[in-house]
Parts: C-alpha cells; structure tokens; sequence
C-alpha cells in the first residue's frame, strides 16, 4: 500500500546536516497517524551526501532516494521529487533545516481541515543579511503586483500539497519550473501558515546571489507579460524623448546657431539613450525567447543515475 505521507528534501552538498535533518524529520514521522515515505533528491552531490543516504536506506526502510545524473538545480530536484512521490499528502521542505519539520505537524491539521494546499509563510528571517533581507522584500511584492496569478509573498517552497494538486502539477510540462509559482496557479483550496525562519543550521548557503536572482527572474517572466510591455512603453518613451530632442535641436539652430546644444554632445547622447532602451528591450525578448527555445527542445526535465527504496526494479537510467 502506498504511504499516507511524502516528505520531499532535495540534497546538494549537505553531509555536515543530513544527520540532524534525518533526526528531526523522524521525530515527526514517528508521531503521524499514517505511513510515511522520506524521499531523499542527490542534486550531483560532490561530498558524501550520497554515501550517507545510501546508509540511512539500509537502516531505514521508509527512506527513498533519488540521485540525479548531475547538477540539475533546486526546482528540478523537487520536481524529480514530486514525481515519484507516493503519497496522499506531499510535505517539500529545504535540507539546510531553515524550514523547521516541528511546522509540519500544523500543516496536516490545516490539511485534515480540508485545505490542499498549505505553504509556509516567513515573518522574520534570522540571521540573514540585510542586502538578503530587502532583496527579498521587494522581488516578492514586485511579483505580486506584475505576475498574472496571485503569489503570496515571502513564501518558498516550504509546503504541504494534496494527491490531487501533486498529480495536476506533475502534468505540467514546463522546462523553467518555478515552483511556488506554479503551486498558485493551479488553484484549490490553499492557505498561509505563519513562521520564522531559522538560521541554517550547518554548512555553507547554496543559494548564492546569482542563483537567487536567476530564480527571481524565471518567477518574474514565467508568471508575467509585463516586462513585454514594459519595453514598448520605453520605446514609445524614447520616441518621445527623441522628438523632443529634434525639437529642441531645431529651436537652438533657428535662435542660437552657435550653441553646443546642437553640436556633439545632444547627438552623442541620443544614440547612447537610444541604444540602452534598444538593448534593454532584446535582452527581455530574449529571456522570453530562451524559454521558447528550451520548450521546443522537448528534452527531459532531469536524469537519474539512481533510483532506491521505489517499485522500480532497474536502477541504470531513468528519464
């Protein structure tokens, strides 16, 4: 029979928590009123994360793993997760232990309430950066306001799903997967639990800057038109700033023909003005012709070098 509950933990790098998280997360699977299965996603690991997976599933035999072929990224880790996912409820939570497991026991009451959806909320995030702090005070609320679908902000990946939601989101065929995002779209009945979010509890962020902005941005165009019409409102802006120009060159050449206004300097900083606004306007065609282009290729989400503790009986490669 398939298990009552899926806990779903991507794994990149985590050796020095992989013990506590193991112990946490087990302290709560004891205490639920169903079975349990603890799928366990290696993301290309190059510690021994893998190792120590491989461990915990001979002691322990609710435990699952995943290992991907290499690197595929967070999204796709959880997706890979959510995939195999067996049971009726799906409980996604981050490895650093930032999303604290003792939450997960109020998110199946929320659940046995007859909500589908249940993601946690941050109100306070300790120990991070003030640059990280405003940097994700102002992604999440400039999402909201531009996204096409209603995104709670401060809100991550941290959530309980129903069977029913798992299963509409593992038929979605999207490449650039963004995860909360699409846990939003698909609707149902969804609601907000209050938490603050710890400190990592060992190791070094994964999540660097550059990750996260990338991230930023996949959710920003995934979900939204309006960087499309934000350039064609540039260009309507920068054909009205140059025919202001035009305009101001003409009135000078007519009333002060020798004024540098109609010299070098106006011409240099039209075709400057110009060539920003053209430049900006391709790279956002472009971000969204990207993800035309990785939709068209059709190539699988991820691969697996590895599957244990599932049905599958062939372990080589998997798709």
């Amino acid at each position: 029979m398939f298990p009552k509950y899926s806990f779903i933990v991507p794994i990149y790098n985590e050796e020095e928590v992989i013990p506590e998280l193991y112990s946490r997360i087990t302290a709560i699977i004891d205490r639920l009123d169903g079975d349990s299965e603890l799928i366990f996603i290696n993301d290309g690991s190059r510690d021994r994360s893998l190792v120590m997976l491989q461990e915990l599933q001979q002691r322990d035999q609710r435990i699952c793993y995943l290992n991907l072929a290499r690197n595929f990224g967070h999204q796709i880790a959880v997706t890979a997760g959510l995939a195999f996912a067996r049971g009726q409820a799906c409980i996604i939570l981050d490895a650093d232990l930032q999303d604290p497991p003792e939450l997960i026991p109020d998110m199946i009451k929320l659940w046995n309430q007859g909500y589908q959806v249940v993601y946690a909320q941050r109100l306070q995030r300790h120990q991070e950066s003030l640059f990280k702090r405003l940097t994700a005070y102002v992604f999440y609320r400039v999402l909201k306001s531009l996204a096409d679908v209603d995104i709670p902000t401060d809100t991550g990946d941290f959530c309980l799903m129903d069977r029913q939601v798992v299963d509409v989101l593992n038929k979605m065929p999207e490449r650039n997967r963004y995860i909360r995002g699409l846990r939003s779209w698909v609707g149902f009945k969804q609601t907000a639990i209050p938490f603050d979010r710890d400190p990592r509890f060992a190791g070094k962020v994964k999540y660097t800057f550059r990750k996260s902005f990338s991230l930023a941005i996949n959710g920003l165009v995934s979900f939204s038109k309006s960087p499309l019409r934000l350039s064609t409102y540039l260009g309507l802006i920068a054909a009205l700033v140059a025919i202001l120009m035009a305009l101001i060159v003409i009135y000078w050449r007519i009333n002060e023909p020798k004024s540098p206004v109609t010299g070098y300097t106006i011409i240099a900083s039209a075709i400057f003005f110009l060539g920003a606004v053209q430049l900006f306007c391709i790279g956002i065609l472009g971000e969204y012709i990207g993800r035309i282009y990785d939709e068209v290729k059709c190539r699988p989400l991820y691969t697996l070098a590895e599957v244990s503790g599932f049905d599958q009986t062939d372990d080589s490669t998997f798709v």
